[in-house]
């Protein structure tokens, strides 16, 4: 028989964790099998034997002292101590201890991370702790747990303007601790704000392309060569990564202000890149149809994701394994589930008269007013049936820009003028907000004056919350509010914005970021004991749309800027 001393550890910590008692019980227990006298014999002995070593093993334990010579039998019974308590937590320790010691665990590791000033202990375990806890419960949950919209004051904000662009902005992101804002322009360069001073810090300049023999290679160029289309900035603030239409993914340190790497792959112009909450994952699309995910911790890439018919011109993501995505002209917003490597598909709302008229739904509902089925009506609601009648004739060509709530509701704008808001329980939107932005006319010399709605161009939302802000070029950025049940939302407020609305950014302001801001107003300092935080917005404005020029807005106030609002609770 082998020694006990080289038997495996799992074996070694089963036979100590055996009392003499529970030796005898086994073997009773075998005893009472009707099974072969002999075979019988040589059990209880062998769990006779497992009972009588645990005793001695336990007696051993407890006279051994420090003052004895550390041979080898020391270090054995020195790792059985510890294996046996182990083994005594993992067979009696039920679920509710187990939970307990766990959350005790974790309390003490947040306790470490929080006291590394100078607080008192009581303070912290009565505020930080406790506000910490509920911060991480809330946000792991995936669900819209900020009802905050109700308390802010959309009248009076002093902007912050940043002009240092030639040409319009096409995106603009402020970081999450809203110490510095990234913004990038149409002539391919990208500007570094701090938000204190509200003065420009760095330039990341558009590189030339030598011609001739000796063109320099796409690994070589320390930058993008084209127009940069969007921009995001990780949650921990160390890395800016860039799209631009020279089908590149563009990372920086914007610690050292400088070029880390540049990702190929993608076919066309990358217009829309997005980091996963919480980590240095990279979602980003491109116009060459495609989803493709970047692992910033190791700077490589993982995965490429297709399903899109036509152009991906927006995305964005949250905490989850999952990404958002507008197909443009296929007419499709597409929830992608990058863990189980599935996609759900969600059809937009909008169809033309014609489909309509032959589905038989342009009457639906409309037996009170001015038609059923061709014969006139005079009645009351007459004037609401052409109100209808008119928003109904607006065919949806093309979804421009999504936005997610949370980790199952999200909203996504349109050529339409519609905003949908939309759930991945359902297929269908599940409530629609017609002409948000109004309607822009244009006077023709044949038709007369011509009235077309005014594209959603951008939306943003202030992430887990019922609040969210939509753009277009009607001068104005507007907020809207989700009801209580996530079934509907309805127009709070508006800040002007002249220009067309090319990038939106709406995040909560850290306590105390930006008191000793130079261009704040220190007048509007929301009272310290008020629960509901400042929000910061940020406008990127420009006089032309950031995917091309056949839309040029110009009049007072129009300018290639980005403007930072700080949007206060009511006091």
């Amino acid at each position: 028989m082998p020694d006990s001393f080289f038997a495996s550890t799992k074996n070694r910590k089963r036979k100590r964790s055996v009392s003499t008692a529970e030796g005898a019980r086994g073997a009773k227990k075998i005893l009472r099998k009707g099974k072969s006298s002999s075979q019988d014999t040589k059990l209880t002995n062998a769990s006779a034997r497992r009972g009588v070593r645990g005793a001695v093993d336990e007696e051993l334990n407890s006279d051994r002292t420090d003052s004895e010579d550390g041979g080898i039998d020391d270090i054995d019974l020195r790792a059985d101590v510890q294996l046996e308590t182990s083994g005594d937590e993992d067979e009696q320790e039920t679920p509710a201890e187990k939970r307990l010691r766990l959350a005790k665990l974790y309390l003490e590791s947040v306790k470490d991370g929080l006291a590394e000033g100078e607080f008192d202990a009581a303070e912290i375990d009565r505020e930080l702790i406790s506000e910490r806890l509920r911060q991480d419960v809330l946000e792991h949950s995936g669900k819209v747990h900020l009802f905050v919209a109700d308390f802010y004051d959309f009248t009076s904000t002093s902007p912050l303007r940043c002009r240092g662009h030639r040409f319009s902005v096409t995106s603009a992101v402020a970081s999450n601790d809203a110490q510095f804002l990234y913004t990038s322009g149409k002539e391919g360069t990208i500007n570094k704000w701090s938000l204190q001073s509200g003065k420009k810090i760095a330039t990341f300049y558009k590189q030339r392309v030598s011609k001739g023999k000796e063109k320099a290679l796409p690994q070589d160029i320390q930058g993008h060569t084209d127009e940069i289309l969007s921009l995001a900035v990780s949650c921990d603030g160390r890395y800016l990564a860039s799209g631009s239409k020279d089908r590149r993914v563009g990372v920086w340190d914007v610690e050292k202000d400088e070029w880390v790497k540049g990702f190929g792959g993608h076919k066309d112009s990358v217009s829309s890149v997005a980091f996963r909450k919480g980590t240095q994952q990279l979602y980003t699309g491109s116009f060459d149809r495609t989803v493709k995910l970047f692992d910033l911790s190791v700077m490589g890439y993982v995965e490429t994701l297709f399903g899109h018919q036509d152009s991906i011109l927006c995305l964005d993501a949250l905490r989850g394994e999952s990404a958002v995505t507008a197909g443009a002209r296929d007419r499709t917003i597409r929830f992608w589930k990058i863990a189980d490597e599935s996609q759900l598909v969600f059809r937009g709302g909008g169809k033309s008269a014609i489909r309509e008229l032959l589905e038989g739904g342009v009457f639906e509902g409309h037996e009170d007013e001015e038609h059923v089925n061709g014969v006139e009506v005079d009645g009351p609601k007459s004037n609401k049936g052409k109100e209808r009648m008119k928003e109904k004739k607006y065919a949806e060509g093309s979804i421009e820009c999504v936005a997610m709530i949370d980790e199952t509701t999200f909203v996504s704008g349109g050529d339409t003028g519609s905003i949908c808001l939309w759930n991945t329980q359902k297929k269908k939107p599940v409530y629609t907000q017609t002409l948000c932005h109004g309607l822009h006319e244009i006077q023709s010399s044949t038709e007369g004056l011509v009235r077309t709605p005014r594209w959603i161009t951008a939306v943003a939302s202030l992430r887990y919350s019922d609040m969210f802000v939509s753009g277009s070029w009607d001068g104005d950025v507007r907020f809207w509010k989700l009801d209580q049940k996530l079934r509907s939302f309805s127009l709070v407020g508006s800040i002007p914005a002249p220009g067309v609305v090319n990038s939106l950014q709406l995040l909560v302001l850290p306590k105390g970021a930006l008191d000793n801001a130079s261009w704040r107003e220190k007048e509007q300092l929301p009272p310290t004991k008020s629960s509901v935080q400042p929000a910061l917005l940020v406008v990127g404005l420009g006089q032309e749309h950031r995917l091309g020029r056949w839309l040029s807005v110009k009049g007072e106030g129009v300018a290639n800027a980005t403007t930072v609002h700080i949007i206060y609770p009511r006091t």
